[in-house]
């Protein structure tokens, strides 16, 4: 006897039919209704993609032989949108080569026309059971990562303020809201994006991230939205954007702030619709991604500006947490410090800190937050002879704060060019601890330049 569905709490397992042959789908719903499931018919390949998301079917049966889009597209584009969903593919063609190369595709099962009640019945039962005992068990095993922390690496920090942003992070996390992380540069938003996504419900897939001020609008747009062959020079295929290669993961959008206008647009159009268009393409393709954005500037202040849409940030903002900069955490400075140190440190080698590299630690401002003080950490650990990190293997610019020429005064209302250049570089020059040629890579630019526009500036070579 054929074994029948065994649906969670007394569910009907909904099988999405996909046939071009209206009493083919007729024959098939009438046995699947009867033999305890939801069956959900659709008479073209398109037809069963479009509602794919609104059906939210356990299993799909699809014909191969259709005009149009055909079984083994349906079986690509519900890879797509929904890998976990087992797809059995059925023809009255049936051939050793087509079999193989459905099954190599991702198929669950190949069926050949005519086939027995029995067989489909049976075979429908076993696929809804491969679905839901994946569910179940990536299920379970979230719930063990939530209560245990097995697998989840907890950000550092004591702080009462810190801790607070922390808590709500984590009750967050199981939900599908989108979240907005605020703070200045370097406080760790990245790291909180990732201490949701392995909290939550997608934890299994990927985490994804961009930085939005880290490209130029046109390729920024292709690397969000995707791009159809020949829509621009050097299309030559088509490639999907972020936003769809997300599917099923966390979306991390950094530095949102930065987007321009007319991407804003678009961004507000894929948040509320639930999918995008591609670039050159006239087919909207459906998103199933979570979104965490982050920026270091106040958006309600670039609201009043007019750089930042309103509507944008109030889809953003659903979820609203702020990091507190490291000067006010001087409690999680020795922490951090001694989390970064074993996280750097060379193989075999137990490092630990000198009182006076403690002190030098814990009385700097860390205008650069918390990357800055990883970035002094592993420069330490690098530079350190024996196990114990001195004061002399810190950048010059904590252990002796006064060394290099600070940026302190306040720019002009309306600073030229060459005062931005030179406050940026600078700030570079001290973040690097004085290294110009560090500086240099990070600035982009060659030393020789870097030389020349600090003796423009009359800042010492030395």
């Amino acid at each position: 006897m054929a074994s029948q569905p065994e649906a969670a709490a007394g569910a009907r397992p909904r099988v999405l039919v996909v046939d071009d042959e209206r009493s083919i789908l007729d024959t098939v719903e009438i046995l699947l209704r009867g033999r305890g499931f939801d069956p959900v018919v659709c008479q073209s390949g398109r037809e069963a993609l479009e509602r794919f998301a609104e059906i939210a079917p356990d299993v799909v049966l699809a014909d191969i032989r259709m005009p149009g889009v055909d079984g083994l597209a349906v079986l690509a584009g519900v890879r797509q949108l929904d890998p976990e969903v087992p797809v059995i593919l059925m023809t009255a063609q049936a051939s050793l080569q087509s079999a193989m190369k459905a099954v190599n595709d991702g198929a669950y099962y190949y069926l050949q026309k005519p086939f027995a009640n029995e067989e489909l019945v049976a075979l429908c039962g076993r696929a809804a059971d491969t679905r839901r005992l994946g569910s179940e068990n990536r299920q379970l095993k979230r719930e063990i990562r939530r209560r245990t922390g097995e697998g989840v690496t907890r950000p550092v920090g004591s702080n009462r303020v810190f801790q607070s942003v922390l808590r709500l992070a984590e009750t967050v996390a199981p939900t599908d809201s989108t979240v907005l992380i605020t703070g200045e540069s370097g406080t760790g938003k990245e790291i909180i994006a990732r201490h949701i996504h392995e909290l939550s419900e997608r934890a299994d897939g990927p985490f994804t991230s961009i930085n939005c001020g880290a490209l130029p609008e046109n390729l920024l747009e292709t690397e969000l939205f995707g791009h159809v062959r020949g829509s621009f020079t050097g299309a030559v295929k088509d490639k999907d954007g972020l936003l769809v290669a997300a599917r099923g993961g966390t979306f991390f959008m950094d530095e949102i702030a930065e987007m321009s206008p007319s991407l804003q647009v678009k961004l507000l159009r894929a948040l509320q619709e639930r999918e995008v268009v591609p670039v050159g393409a006239t087919k909207a393709v459906p998103i199933d991604v979570r979104i965490i954005a982050a920026t270091n500037r106040d958006l309600e202040q670039e609201i009043r500006r007019g750089t930042f849409r309103s509507d944008l940030y109030y889809r953003l903002n659903v979820i609203a947490l702020h990091l507190p900069p490291l000067r006010e955490r001087a409690e999680d400075v020795a922490p951090l410090a001694e989390h970064f140190l074993r996280q750097h440190a060379v193989a075999g080698r137990q490092f630990r800190f000198s009182a006076e590299a403690l002190r030098a630690l814990q009385s700097y401002d860390w205008p650069g937050n918390v990357r800055e003080l990883e970035n002094a950490i592993e420069r330490a650990a690098i530079l350190a002879k024996g196990d114990l990190i001195g004061a002399d293997q810190l950048p010059v610019r904590i252990v002796k704060p006064d060394a290099l020429p600070l940026i302190s005064e306040r720019p002009p209302a309306n600073p030229t060019l060459e005062i931005v250049e030179r406050a940026y570089i600078l700030w570079v020059l001290q973040a690097e601890g004085g290294n110009k040629a560090r500086a240099a890579e990070v600035l982009g630019i060659d030393p020789s330049t870097l030389y020349r526009k600090l003796s423009r500036y009359g800042v010492s070579e030395s």
